[in-house]
């Protein structure tokens, strides 16, 4: 019996060899390359660089661009995971009662994650211009022409324009993915529910909510890694500006590797993220742990 099971294990490890020679080739080997790269005063360009120790993670934790693009990365986390999860449960909930043309908005809330964010930011970029675009102009249309904005341009409102974006494009995916467990759990619950007198709304929070605690969970932790690896979507709407108020850290990582030729720098950043994407990721799992 022992020699069959470990028959078995030699099979099963032949069948998974393929894929995890394919992940350190692409993953595993970048990471550790990134990790000694960080150790240098490589310029990204040359052949030549030399071993500094740790003076680049020195003057990254002295840098104040630095924790200006972390402080900025948190902000941009919780404005989006928990939001846009509230959103998307929200609206998979409604969809879930099967209201008319219930189908034809699951495709319209899930059609943002289809499009590419360069098509998503020059939408926007159209739509929060300060000058021409529909966002003011509607705002002065209903007379509220006080609240017209320079949305992208404004330091103090700019991140918050970004997050709204952001919730745009993947408050969809949070939908169907909690549509997709709504399905699954028993209807004899809510029976009993209903029962008890529980209405619509006592129902979705103390009963559905706590339901979907585990898909809850799933999607902190893919926002958590989604945040931190944000960049398409600041570059292309803001650059990082005005100033440093959009500046997340794959912004400041592409500055310091392309504008500066700070490739050791650059990967001492791409570390950190890895450090915080890992902690945080370990927290979110633990906390949200089920006996």
């Amino acid at each position: 019996m022992n020699k069959l099971k470990m028959k078995n294990d030699k099979i099963a490890y032949l069948y998974i060899l393929p894929l995890m020679a394919l992940s350190f080739a692409l993953v595993y080997y970048c990471i550790i390359n990134t990790v000694v790269v960080s150790f240098t005063d490589w310029d990204g360009m040359s052949d030549s660089f030399k071993l500094i120790g740790l003076k680049n993670y020195i003057k990254m934790l002295a840098d104040k661009t630095f924790w200006t693009s972390v402080v900025n990365n948190i902000i941009f986390f919780v404005g989006t995971v928990f939001v846009q999860a509230f959103v998307g449960f929200v609206l998979a909930v409604l969809l879930k009662k099967k209201l008319f043309g219930s189908n034809v908005f699951k495709a319209i809330y899930f059609l943002p994650i289809a499009m590419a964010t360069s098509i998503i930011t020059a939408i926007f970029r159209i739509i929060m211009d300060p000058t021409n675009g529909s966002l003011n102009q509607f705002l002065r249309t209903i007379h509220l022409g006080g609240l017209t904005q320079n949305w992208l341009g404004d330091p103090k409102i700019a991140l918050l324009s970004v997050i709204i974006v952001n919730i745009f494009q993947w408050m969809g995916f949070s939908m169907i993915t909690y549509y997709a467990s709504l399905m699954s759990l028993p209807d004899d619950v809510y029976e009993a529910a209903k029962i008890d007198g529980a209405g619509f709304w006592k129902t979705t929070f103390s009963v559905t909510l706590p339901m979907v605690k585990g898909t809850t969970n799933v999607l902190i932790i893919l926002g958590i890694v989604g945040s931190l690896k944000t960049f398409d979507l600041v570059k292309l709407l803001t650059g990082g500006g005005p100033g440093r108020s959009t500046t997340v850290m794959n912004t400041y990582l592409y500055e310091k590797a392309f504008n500066d030729f700070n490739a050791g720098g650059a990967a001492s950043i791409g570390v950190a993220i890895l450090i915080i994407a890992m902690i945080m990721s370990f927290l979110q799992i633990k906390l949200g742990k089920e006996d």
